[in-house]
């Protein structure tokens, strides 16, 4: 079951890189992340509110907003730092790099939890893996070719760099959630509603120094109705993730690969909706990911 709601988390999640590729075209990427972590505020907001005078109901249907105690609101202030570094990164990329190069970057991002999860919760590994995993990555390498194309240095572009940081930060961050999940026993209403409250005020703060500081951002801010969606479909990707984590056979190294299968929507849709270069030649690596991602399943 754990591995069909990780497919839903993949499928919310392509529509969220859409919208978000849209949301942050010629705008203020920080702005934009705020705005997204309202929206995603604003969803869960009524379920902690509900789940104080209506704590039955709420646990009946999984949405219930359970009390916790300071060290775990600690634990979780962790993650809100872990994640808005990574979106930060992600973001201004994102702003600068072609959605069919940044998605594939990302998808290294198992890579770096299948590495993680075998010195942290020692996941085991098969063959079949271990050639999923150098799949992706070579695969990923055969993107950074494609891009040279489309004018983008690997090597000398900074945004690059920016989403490889964004890329181990977030992959962090999935390990960092199986402890949440699994150890600290979390319920995903409960963690995505403080992991949104604290995120909301880190990136709050980074949009008041940045527009206080610097002049040239005001009136850079574009209100778009795909700036809520991102968060809309962010936190709904994110409850499938989490209520597949909660299963106590839930591998976090097979659940980070599935959800890469996202990138058929990224690169395929979203190739055509932005009208990017090289689509074609770019189905040639996004079928070495997606056969990676196979191997992985199929193992």
């Amino acid at each position: 079951m754990w591995m069909y709601l990780g497919l839903l988390a993949a499928l919310f999640l392509g529509l969220h890189n859409l919208c978000k590729k849209h949301a942050v075209q010629g705008n203020d990427a920080f702005s934009v992340l705020l705005g997204t972590l309202i929206a995603g505020f604003l969803l869960f907001l009524p379920l902690f509110i509900g789940s104080k005078y209506y704590p039955e109901e709420l646990q009946g249907i999984d949405l219930f907003v359970s009390g916790i105690s300071l060290k775990t609101h600690g634990f979780i202030f962790i993650k809100a730092m872990i994640m808005a570094s990574s979106w930060v990164l992600a973001y201004q990329a994102l702003k600068h790099l072609p959605i069919t190069i940044v998605t594939p970057i990302r998808s290294a991002g198992p890579f770096f939890t299948f590495i993680g999860a075998i010195l942290i919760y020692q996941e085991r590994p098969n063959f079949w893996q271990w050639i999923g995993f150098f799949l992706i990555i070579f695969s990923v390498f055969l993107y950074s070719r494609i891009g040279k194309k489309e004018g983008i240095n690997f090597k000398s572009n900074k945004w690059i760099y920016a989403i490889i940081g964004a890329t181990f930060l977030g992959a962090s961050s999935g390990l960092y959630d199986k402890f949440l999940i699994q150890s600290l026993a979390l319920n995903p209403p409960t963690l995505q509603f403080w992991f949104c409250t604290y995120t909301m005020l880190i990136i709050g703060m980074v949009v008041l120094i940045t527009r206080s500081t610097n002049s040239n951002l005001k009136g850079s801010f574009k209100w778009r109705w795909t700036i809520p969606m991102v968060g809309l479909l962010l936190q709904t990707a994110d409850y499938f993730y989490f209520k597949a984590l909660q299963d106590p056979d839930a591998l976090i190294m097979l659940l980070s690969a599935i959800k890469r299968s996202q990138i058929l929507i990224a690169v395929v849709v979203g190739g055509f909706i932005f009208k990017e270069q090289n689509k074609r030649k770019k189905l040639v690596p996004l079928a070495g990911i997606l056969l990676g991602v196979f191997l992985i399943l199929y193992s």
